[in-house]
């Protein structure tokens, strides 16, 4: 006879206080095309009180946007992957300049960087895709989420030498080392912890949780991809940010629900979101 599994937590049974921000989602694609909806009241019932939604470029902005006409607690994030990079031209850095500039829920540039895991676009093309968002998120006054894989000394390089020291520049899906969470957070920049944090062999990544200061940390799922312990293996989804956030805690000797209203108040800071749901 095999033994039962034991049942998995629900995300909810943390009682966590409905004021956490999952700060990088992407909800819509069509891995919750059947039941967003219900993911997006799961999310309020676990503790979250906004997420942001990230469109992969103007394309997906447009077809997309709608989706989230009735979810005001959804809030944006516009930017060309850097997979992409070769769909970056002046037709879309224009249409986004429009979007940024019409569509108040659109709070930040990004996911824009650099990856040289793939091979799908040349890394010249990425980085002038890279350097021309770095540009957009000026003129229009937003700050910028990051993707960097297998990228990160040259994706630093950039920023700074493009001036971007102490601009507010979030470094999403965070997997490094603690060395290289001190540079970021040395040039002023803050920092997304993601669920592989509760992954056993992880060692890395959770002793760099140490060296955030609590006031640059943030949390997300980066979903429906790289869900946290103990739901790995299933599609990932707003909700089971707040594993996240337990093992976070846990790593730094602190209460889960002092640091889950922590890292909320520090995405509102950093989207500039408020009460208005805007």
């Amino acid at each position: 006879m095999s033994k039962k599994k034991p049942e998995r937590p629900a995300p909810e049974s943390l009682g966590l206080p409905c004021c956490g921000v999952e700060s990088h989602a992407h909800l819509d694609l069509d891995a919750f095309a059947e039941d967003l909806g219900d993911v997006l009241q799961r999310a309020q019932q676990a503790g979250i009180a906004r997420m942001g939604n990230v469109f992969l470029g103007p394309q997906a902005y447009a077809r997309n946007r709608h989706l989230f006409d009735s979810h005001p607690s959804v809030f944006f994030l516009l930017g060309i992957h850097p997979c992409e990079g070769h769909t970056c031209d002046e037709a879309a850095l224009d249409a986004m300049r429009k979007a940024f500039a019409s569509d108040p829920r659109l709070r930040a540039v990004g996911e824009i960087g650099l990856d040289f895991y793939w091979d799908d676009c040349p890394p010249d093309v990425q980085r002038a895709a890279f350097r021309a968002q770095l540009a957009l998120a000026r003129e229009v006054s937003r700050p910028v989420v990051i993707h960097a894989r297998d990228a990160a000394e040259e994706t630093i390089a950039i920023l700074e030498g493009d001036g971007f020291r102490g601009y507010p520049v979030l470094w999403h899906c965070f997997g490094g080392d603690a060395p290289l969470a001190e540079r970021i957070v040395d040039n002023g920049w803050h920092i997304s912890i993601p669920g592989p944090v509760t992954y056993p062999a992880n060692t890395a990544l959770r002793e760099a949780v140490h060296v955030i200061p609590v006031d640059r940390l943030m949390l997300e799922t980066d979903c429906p991809y790289l869900t946290p312990v103990p739901y790995r293996g299933k599609r990932n989804e707003p909700a089971y940010v707040v594993f996240t956030a337990q093992c976070v805690a846990k790593e730094r000797g602190m209460d889960t629900a002092d640091l889950w209203t922590t890292a909320g108040d520090n995405a509102r800071r950093f989207f500039g979101l408020d009460d208005g749901q805007a």
